[in-house]
This record gives C-alpha cells, structure tokens and sequence, in this order.
C-alpha cells in the first residue's frame, strides 16, 4: 500500500487503520519503536539522571507500553480480514498513539478475561481445525484465525504486564533522612487529553507517625488527588504545590512527567512544524519513516519554610526552584525534550538544521539496530 493511498484512509484527527495492511504496518512501527525504548532509558540512568530504582520503575512502564501494544496487536490481527473483526482507532494529530477509549475498553476486557477464556476453544484446538479447514476445505479459516486472536488478546490481558489507562500510585521506601522517611511514589495514566503515556515520578519524605503505604488514614486520599491531579495541562508546579497543602507530614522534593511521545509518521500521522518537513523530505523506507519525541519535566524543591497554620501552630511549606528563563511559564525546574529517529530522518534533519529542532537531544536509530546518542 502506497504512502498516499494510507493518507487517503486518514481523513480526521481520530482514525480507524481498517485495511489489513495498514494495521500490520503499525503495530509493526511500534514494535520497532519499543526496542529502544529501555535503551534510552538506559542511557539516562547512565548519566545520572535516574537513579537505578527509577530507572526500574520507568522500565516497567516502558515494558508495560510495550505490552499494551502486543495486546492489541492481537486485538486487531485480523482488521479488514474476517467479518466482525474490530479496528483500532488512533489519533494522528500530535499523537500517533491508539486513542484513550482503546484503554478504557481494554480495562473492562481485563475484568472479563476468564469469563470470555472459559467460553472459547484452546489454542491447539483452534489451530487444528485451522489446519483440517485448509487440508480437507481448501479456503482460509479466517473466522478461526479471528477466533484464535482473540483468545491471545485476552490471555495477553490475563497475563499482565499491561500499561492501563489507569496505572494507580505505588509508594517504594528508598531511605531513612533523620526522622523521615523518604519513598519515591509513582504512577501513570494514558492522557485522554493528548493520548499518550505519562509517568509520575515523586520524591516524597515523610514525618508522619505511621508509613505512607501503611497509613490507611492518608494513602487512600493521596492516591485520589495523585490521580485526579494528572492532567497533562496541569503544571508541575500546580500539582506539587496542591500536594504540599492538602496533606500534613508529606513534603514533596521532587516531581517529575515523563510523557512518552508524540509518535511522528508521514503514513499515519498529521504533524506541523519543522518535523513535517523533515519527515517528508527524508522519503524512508517503510519502517524507517518516524521519530518519538520523549518529554521529561522536572520540578526541585529549593528550601523548606515554616509558615503559620492557625494562631499558635506552624508547618513547613516547600519552596520550589523554577527555571529563570521559562519557569513560570512551565511551572518547572528543567524541561528537556528528545526525540528518538532512525538515521535516514536524522541525516535530512542534520542537513536542514531546522532552528525548532536545534535544543532538542537525539537518539539515532543506526544500522543494525544500535542507538546512538547525537546532540
């Protein structure tokens, strides 16, 4: 199937991939994408950046992306081959990802997973009858091809292992500071709002009598405003500072966003901006025409100060440090932006230089699959 004639299927910001072509050559995309990204990850916590128990906690959100799209790539394994075989809706304005609801029905899937199990044939079951259709019928079995993608596609949910919609916080210890514990809580969710994967990291010391993950008084309240809080359009600032109000003995250090995308592709995706033309001009071969962009927002508290809660009592407020130049504008202290892409894009980004692009840090995909840090 010709670039243009993919184009042609893509006719709104929300897209149905209906043809059988189309939908192997995207979870085929993704699949290539998912390689790298531990790697990158990898790269970060080499420079310091993560400590290795941060770097285990992204991993298994990475893994678990990566899981998702195995996932439904069984979902949709016969889209445009067998009658009644579902389609993946994904958004391909500054997106590239499946839309939130493709989460939100995977969830209620999940749930229901033993039962829809319980009511289909085995898998080796499946596959001789699919033998026995195309030995003594002579035609392809494309319902038992269906049927047998299902089962996959719940056994891969029952499985786990899974990115959902709703990744609820989890509170690891990481140290004892004097009379403080410190955890690192992080979470994550699928943007309905952008349609993309983010990842919560928080520091978190704590000076209450009991611990956090124990304390059935304050973990169930500080996982709800955690969750309610992660809107891609709430500022970091906004969030740690709501925190820092609402709960008493929980002072949060550190917060950091890790949005994972969007995906660019001149077959799947509208984008705008210096990457179009570079994505464009760079004419890939198919599985080389994309870039990841990676967000990593950061917000550091800089000091403590006591500040008076009632007419003869006080509590300690963090105070926290923004960038100079765009702090007030993002609510962070750092903000730095990458893009992961195979060479050929990189070579015609290289030559074009787009002024856009310049600040943002890349990872080249190179010949036989090596990733290559590049500034």
């Amino acid at each position: 199937m010709s670039d243009n004639s993919v184009k042609e299927q893509l006719t709104s910001d929300h897209a149905e991939l209906y043809e059988p072509e189309l939908a192997r050559r995207y979870f085929a995309k993704f699949a290539e994408i998912g390689s790298y990204l531990g790697r990158v990850a990898a790269e970060i916590e080499g420079e310091g950046a993560l400590s290795r128990s941060e770097a285990r906690v992204l991993g298994s959100y990475l893994a678990g992306v990566i899981g998702t799209f195995r996932a439904l790539n069984h979902k949709y394994l016969m889209t445009g081959r067998a009658e009644g075989a579902p389609r993946l809706t994904i958004d391909r304005h500054e997106s590239g990802f499946p839309v939130a609801q493709e989460l939100m029905v995977m969830a209620l899937d999940a749930a229901q997973a033993d039962k829809h199990l319980a009511g289909m044939a085995s898998e080796a079951e499946l596959k001789d009858r699919m033998i026995r259709t195309i030995v003594g019928e002579l035609k392809l079995p494309a319902g038992l091809q269906y049927a047998l993608s299902q089962r996959l596609y719940f056994e891969a949910l029952k499985a786990g292992g899974i990115f959902w919609a709703r990744n609820d916080p989890d509170a690891q210890w990481i140290a004892q500071v004097g009379d403080r514990r410190r955890y690192l809580v992080h979470w994550a969710v699928w943007d309905a709002q952008v349609n993309l994967p983010v990842v919560y990291l928080m520091d978190v010391e704590d000076s209450g009598k009991k611990p956090l993950p124990n304390d059935d008084y304050r973990w169930p309240p500080v996982q709800q405003k955690l969750l309610a809080q992660s809107l891609g359009g709430l500022k970091l600032l906004t969030i740690a500072t709501g925190f820092d109000q609402d709960f008493e003995g929980l002072h949060p250090k550190r917060l950091r966003r890790i949005t994972l995308g969007p995906m660019y592709s001149a077959s799947f995706t509208l984008q705008s901006g210096p990457i179009s033309k570079v994505l464009e001009d760079a004419r890939a071969p198919e599985g080389q025409d994309w870039a990841l962009v990676w967000t990593v927002e950061d917000l550091v508290s800089d000091r403590e100060e006591a500040v008076k809660d009632g007419w003869f009592s006080s509590r300690t407020r963090q105070v926290y440090k923004l960038d100079p130049l765009t702090g007030a504008d993002t609510g962070t202290t750092t903000l730095e932006r990458m893009i992961i892409l195979p060479e050929r894009p990189y070579q015609v980004l290289v030559e074009q230089d787009p002024a856009g692009l310049r600040g943002i840090r890349k990872f080249v995909v190179g010949a036989g699959g090596r990733l290559i840090p590049a500034r």
